[in-house]
């Protein structure tokens, strides 16, 4: 089984975590568990996760499902170690019902720093070879001509046309700021009179109050032109906005956000363009989620009988780094404390 309820922001102050509404999807997240049964399961998010709510909500997250009969797991991850085109950390709980304690899959590569920017599969590889797009987006294209590259060749898989690679009509200042964007630049570089207005306003805000301007939500660098021989930077449900083609003056189209996401290009997605992007940008990469379901399956197995051992926590790496921030040792100091409370004997959701 594999999913990644969303976290949905801060509790109400005095609240209970499970009788907060807004931790809902994640409670429904935990019934369907309890429901099904999966002798495994993979339950990815945000890097964030890790930090939310003072670190309460992975916390209760992980209680819930030792309470359920797992040992689990949580790990950050990088995929473009996995081979997937784009800087994407996430969180990952694994658990199973078997009593096993488990490895990751081994990275393809290591990366850290200013390796982050190398890979074997770049954008170049990922969307390089793929037609130009169509204004209409009710109008497939066709490939131009045999692919040259083997990752072309998997991402087609056998498709003979190509959907949802189209593009609005870009002009006026939007086409200025985008032509005067290098590869790599954002908003920042903009001279000011091509600033959108709302980029303008988080940027006083940070003058005025020192907060960064991520904090606050949104995009804090507007839009920004991609680096053809680099992987892509994280594809969220607003790449079609703000991430610029690192060669042509437009955005990216929904199938090359779906192409650095490893869809194949025979998925079709479902409803208009703000919720294919929502379906896109939120989804577990599918080479991702084969390679870690694939090395569990060989590894460890499905259809093995329950162990004896009891339901625990048996492993956690919240980062790389030799330092953990404030808000990770926070969260690192909560964790620590689920290994010394072995199965305990409480209701679900209390």
């Amino acid at each position: 089984h594999i999913g990644g309820p969303p976290c949905q922001g801060f509790s109400t102050a005095g609240m209970r975590f499970w009788d907060d509404p807004r931790n809902g999807l994640l409670k429904h997240y935990v019934n369907a568990l309890a429901i099904l049964r999966p002798k495994w399961f993979i339950m990815e998010n945000v890097e964030g996760l890790l930090t939310a709510k003072g670190g309460i909500y992975v916390y209760e997250a992980a209680r819930a499902f030792i309470k359920l009969g797992y040992s689990i797991r949580i790990d950050k991850i990088y995929a473009q170690e996995y081979g997937i085109p784009q800087r994407r950390k996430r969180t990952l709980v694994i658990g199973n019902r078997l009593g096993m304690e488990f490895n990751l899959p081994e990275p393809l590569v290591h990366v850290h720093g200013r390796i982050f920017k190398n890979a074997d599969v770049t954008l170049r590889h990922t969307i390089g070879e793929l037609p130009n797009p169509t204004l209409d987006k009710s109008c497939p294209v066709s490939y131009n001509g045999k692919s040259k590259h083997e990752w072309e060749e998997q991402l087609r898989d056998g498709n003979k046309k190509l959907y949802d690679h189209f593009t609005p009509k870009i002009e006026g200042v939007q086409l200025d700021r985008i032509k005067n964007l290098k590869p790599g630049q954002s908003m920042k570089d903009l001279p000011e009179s091509l600033h959108h207005e709302s980029f303008k306003r988080r940027a006083y805000r940070r003058v005025m109050d020192g907060m960064p301007p991520e904090r606050r939500g949104g995009a804090p660098s507007g839009i920004k032109r991609l680096i053809f021989d680099e992987p892509s930077l994280t594809i969220t449900g607003a790449a079609v906005r703000e991430f610029i083609h690192p060669k042509y003056n437009r955005p990216l189209t929904l199938r090359e956000c779906a192409r650095i996401q490893t869809f194949p290009d025979w998925f079709r997605f479902q409803g208009n363009t703000s919720e294919k992007i929502k379906q896109i940008g939120n989804a577990i990469p599918p080479l991702l989620a084969e390679i870690f379901a694939v090395h569990l399956q060989v590894n460890y197995g499905f259809r093995e009988t329950t162990h004896s051992s009891p339901s625990r926590l048996f492993a956690h790496t919240l980062t790389k780094a030799t330092a953990m921030s404030p808000a990770l040792t926070k969260t690192d100091n909560m964790l620590q404390g689920l290994y010394k409370r072995k199965n305990p004997q409480l209701s679900l959701f209390g």
